[in-house]
């Protein structure tokens, strides 16, 4: 009889962290201003190829960009590596990884500062040692995905208006 109850809580608790997953891609803290865009660059701007950015991949329709010399930062914290991705030579996303728990402490203060607080909306998973936070606004998404187990993260900045994202499958949305 208490394995019976020892199964049936574990589906339970399956179920539930399945939920939770779910509800983690559904619900997510409106960017109080969105910026449209990232760091004063706004989503489909056409890109130049200009001294400061290095290309780093081509696929044709989808180009990826790295910072040409220049330590990779995300607000004053020091990131593993910032990517910015074109989409038919049309600025649409940012990839930033880390590694770290500090880094990752400093990187949730500067994105609550920048799109909002996440304390007050109950759809903001922190369960287990993945955690994913994610802010949405009228033009930018913001998803955050950390694994503490191995104190690495990875954020995607995206415009959420260029059609030519959805079709994007050369991205990387694992470590």
């Amino acid at each position: 009889m208490p394995t019976h109850h020892w199964e049936r809580s574990s589906r339970y608790t399956t179920t539930l962290f399945f939920l939770l997953g779910w509800a983690s891609s559904v619900l997510a803290v409106p960017i109080v201003n969105d910026p449209n865009g990232f760091e004063n660059l706004p989503w489909g701007t056409l890109w130049s190829e200009v001294e400061q950015f290095v290309k780093i991949d081509d696929t044709g329709r989808v180009r990826t960009y790295e910072l040409n010399g220049r330590t990779p930062r995300l607000g004053t914290t020091i990131v593993d590596s910032l990517r910015f991705t074109t989409f038919e030579n049309k600025f649409g996303r940012v990839t930033v990884r880390y590694s770290g728990t500090e880094a990752h402490e400093d990187i949730m203060r500067y994105l609550q500062s920048q799109y909002g607080p996440l304390d007050h909306t109950p759809g903001q998973i922190a369960v287990g040692s993945v955690k994913v936070y994610a802010w949405h606004g009228v033009h930018t998404e913001v998803t955050l995905r950390f694994e503490s187990r191995f104190e690495r993260g990875i954020i995607f900045f995206e415009s959420r208006t260029l059609p030519e994202k959805l079709v994007d499958e050369s991205s990387a949305t694992v470590f």
